[in-house]
């Protein structure tokens, strides 16, 4: 009886999510030596709303000159793509449709590891519906190689996850989605990627009210101090953001940030994790400046930085 339920619990939540996933297949035009070449890329998508906005990956429809859209029921639209952001992966599109499915967003933040999940998109392009998958959150707050820009971090999961997933969600069993589906380690098995939710609504609503994503950067890289990688390199603090690398000529360069620092606090706020120093810097206006508390080698101090609006972050391999 106790698998009978879990069964039915999959299967109903699955029931629920298929409704508002869609399948999202672009078209780019190349030039080659031997001419102009188009190349077509698939992916999916989730519908946000009913009267036709869906949310799914920059890189699915990077370039497109042309979207299209295709529904469980049957249904195609040509998709008209309202923006995007490279940093965190995401896209927007709108299709001319009313009284669609929305999915049902969940709470990122609230998801524990180890809690089942279920991955499904149109994995390999294949006819037929959307693929199902299930797994366990297998980690919280992972970096994505290259940005700065995700606050949650990703979430990482061992649910089967292919090209084609790319924009699809991840989702708890109660058919309420904590992610969507971003890329997978292609040398690596059982480690599949997704931008969480709360991160998607954040730069989809920026995207809905201005067309772009603004924000602040500093030109730094690093990674959450724990007590073992204290006790290891004798950082002298069991917390904070460890500097790994400081752009050369960027906000921090100048500053005098280097290397082995740990940020320890911002304006007042103690950071304890990566999201701290972000949401610090993401708060300052044009033209002002973020304080930042360090500690070199076990010496505190105190370093006025002038964040600038970030550069074009460049596409990840292995989506």
């Amino acid at each position: 009886m106790a698998l009978s339920g879990f069964e039915d619990q999959v299967t109903q939540a699955v029931e629920k999510l298929s409704e508002s996933i869609v399948s999202v297949s672009s078209m780019r035009l190349e030039r080659r030596f031997f001419g102009i070449v188009p190349l077509e890329g698939q992916g999916s998508g989730i519908i946000l709303d009913r009267k036709g906005l869906i949310v799914t990956n920059n890189h699915v429809i990077d370039g497109a000159n042309q979207v299209h859209v295709s529904l469980k029921d049957g249904r195609t639209f040509t998709g008209e793509v309202v923006g995007s952001d490279e940093a965190t992966d995401v896209a927007v599109i709108r299709v001319d449709a009313s009284d669609l499915p929305a999915a049902n967003l969940g709470d990122s933040e609230a998801v524990r590891v180890g809690q089942f999940v279920l991955a499904i998109g149109n994995a390999l392009a294949l006819p037929g519906g959307p693929t199902v998958s299930m797994g366990v959150l297998s980690a919280k707050g992972r970096p994505l190689p290259g940005s700065d820009f995700i606050f949650e971090g990703l979430l990482q999961t061992d649910a089967a996850v292919n090209p084609g997933n790319s924009g699809g969600p991840l989702a708890d069993l109660d058919g309420k989605i904590i992610g969507i589906t971003t890329m997978m380690i292609p040398y690596a098995q059982g480690m599949g990627f997704a931008i969480p939710i709360n991160t998607v609504k954040k730069i989809a609503q920026e995207i809905l009210e201005s067309g772009r994503v603004s924000r602040r950067w500093i030109g730094i890289s690093g990674i959450d101090v724990s007590p073992q990688l204290a006790r290891r390199y004798n950082l002298q603090t069991e917390a904070g953001f460890l500097v790994a690398e400081v752009v050369p000529r960027s906000p921090a360069d100048f500053a005098g940030l280097r290397n082995g620092d740990v940020i320890i606090g911002a304006d007042g706020t103690e950071v304890k994790h990566t999201k701290d120093l972000l949401m610090a810097v993401s708060k300052v206006s044009s033209g002002g400046r973020v304080r930042l508390d360090i500690n070199r080698l076990g010496r505190k101090g105190v370093l006025d930085v002038n964040p600038t609006e970030a550069p074009p972050v460049q596409s990840q391999d292995g989506r």
